[in-house]
């Protein structure tokens, strides 16, 4: 009987774990105005929360060479 509590416990488990990550999964960088992408376009306009400074040439320019390993040209 403990068996079956146990494994009960655990799906129930397993469900909220997935709700939990399927509603946590909501672009939480991304502006509004970035439709369904699954990359954010680069600048602080394209960011969900404004940057809390002005942006240098090198925040842009780092930001529009992300997710490429190599440093912006202008760095």
């Amino acid at each position: 009987m403990a068996l079956i509590k146990l494994a009960a416990l655990g799906a129930l488990g397993y469900a909220g774990y997935k709700f939990y990550e399927k509603q946590k999964a909501d672009h939480a960088a991304f502006a509004g105005n970035q439709g369904e992408a699954d990359v954010r376009d680069a600048g602080p306009e394209s960011m969900r929360d404004k940057p809390k400074r002005g942006w240098s040439k090198a925040d842009e320019a780092s930001d529009q060479s992300f997710p490429a390993s190599d440093p912006p040209a202008n760095y």
